[in-house]
């Protein structure tokens, strides 16, 4: 993902609500969301990369990744960061535990953002700072960058999240925002002013590059996922999911 909104309330029915936008290239093949072998992972899937940028499984963990914009240090051989969405939602252990093995590996990615669920404690990890991430209930956000940077992207969706937050139609309007940043607003990650620019709203839509999906995921006892596609010319598709955590 590129932009995560989110709502964590621990003692809620609903506990998490989730609201993402997927930016990519056209020109990467991609599957949308779907149950994966074996029927425990419901997921999209990166066919270059085989691994996924979000999903949920049937016993209620969740994991989503995005991205931490720095051309200067990204390395093309590095692992691929969506396998690490997959692993976490294969296993079994606490979150912390994952986060535990995971951190003397972090290295052999580029730079991400992981946010992860397993069921009771919500967590993100910074790899860029090596930095293990506990949320207050409330409203959190993340882009390109570290959870809650005010990036303007981040700063729009985190506010209209209350309003539009048990309207799917609403959630997925506020996630469809094509308005860019003012200038004197836009991050400085290493990229040209104009890409600053095409990269500040919430939804990006440009000749070879763009949100390529929304997702929204409301998280409880029950499960409800769904998942707008997009291609370089509209909507190429939705899916919808319904199922409840296994006991």
């Amino acid at each position: 993902m590129c932009l995560i909104v989110f709502q964590w309330n621990p003692d809620a029915v609903t506990p998490l609500i989730v609201a993402a936008n997927r930016d990519e290239f056209y020109a990467r093949p991609a599957e949308a969301a779907h149950w994966w072998p074996g029927g425990r992972v419901l997921a999209g899937r990166d066919v270059q990369g085989g691994g996924t940028w979000m999903g949920v499984a049937r016993n209620g963990r969740f994991a989503a990744l995005t991205n931490y914009r720095d051309p200067s240090a990204h390395r093309p051989d590095a692992l691929s960061r969506g396998a690490l969405v997959a692993d976490f939602l294969a296993g079994q252990g606490a979150g912390q535990a994952y986060l535990d093995d995971l951190r003397p590996r972090a290295a052999f990615y580029n730079d991400f953002n992981l946010l992860i669920y397993d069921g009771a404690a919500l967590l993100g990890y910074e790899s860029r700072f090596d930095s293990v991430v506990q949320f207050a209930a409330g409203v959190h956000a993340v882009s390109n960058a570290r959870f809650d940077s005010p990036w303007p992207k981040a700063e729009a969706v985190k506010s209209g999240l209350p309003a539009a937050l048990q309207d799917d139609e609403a959630l997925f309007a506020m996630m469809a925002d094509e308005r860019r940043a003012a200038d004197d607003l836009l991050p400085q990650t290493g990229i040209p002013l104009e890409w600053e620019r095409a990269l500040s709203s919430p939804f990006i839509r440009l000749p070879s590059y763009g949100t390529r999906c929304t997702s929204l995921l409301r998280l409880g006892q029950q499960v409800s996922f769904s998942e707008r596609s997009f291609d370089e010319a509209a909507l190429a598709g939705q899916v919808s999911f319904i199922f409840d955590i296994d006991s």
